[in-house]
């Protein structure tokens, strides 16, 4: 089980700006790998997976939900207390907000040591790439997996 902190400390290492506040509670889940899966990389040079996520969420390309309160995307970082495995330049290694849907790219392959023990992160955003809150904190998930070749 992770720490508190540390789901506190993914939320706001993702985007540091206005929250937006979700009418019902709504719900963020990562359906695939699994806690404790070990999962072969990739063998593209981004050493991708994919990850599987569910929400209550419509998950659609940022910018397409319209009026729709309880529509967003997902952004995610793997490792998310840290910022090393983030695309270089980005506050992220991946998100959702191009395509929509519950499939994420998972690119291993910007950490400095792809194989080895990860938590993947997510936190659900809006229509406009601000974090969803409940109660003040961000709707997240986190598991944590050991990736090898």
């Amino acid at each position: 089980m992770l720490h508190p902190v540390l789901k506190i400390t993914l939320a706001f290492a993702f985007f540091p700006i206005v929250a937006a506040h979700a009418q019902d509670s709504p719900k963020l889940e990562i359906v695939w790998p699994k806690a404790g899966d070990v999962i072969e990389l990739g063998n593209d040079p981004e050493r991708a997976i994919g990850v599987v996520v569910k929400s209550s969420f419509k998950l659609l390309p940022a910018g397409q939900c319209g009026g729709d309160g309880q529509c967003g995307h997902v952004h995610m970082k793997i490792d998310p207390s840290g910022d090393t495995c983030n695309i270089p330049g980005r506050a992220y290694n991946s998100m959702n907000s191009d395509f929509g849907g519950d499939l994420i790219k998972a690119r291993f392959g910007h950490c400095p040591n792809p194989d080895g023990r990860h938590v993947i992160g997510i936190l659900l955003a809006d229509d406009h790439h601000r974090p969803v809150l409940v109660d003040g904190k961000p709707v997240t998930a986190l598991v944590e997996v050991t990736t090898k070749d």
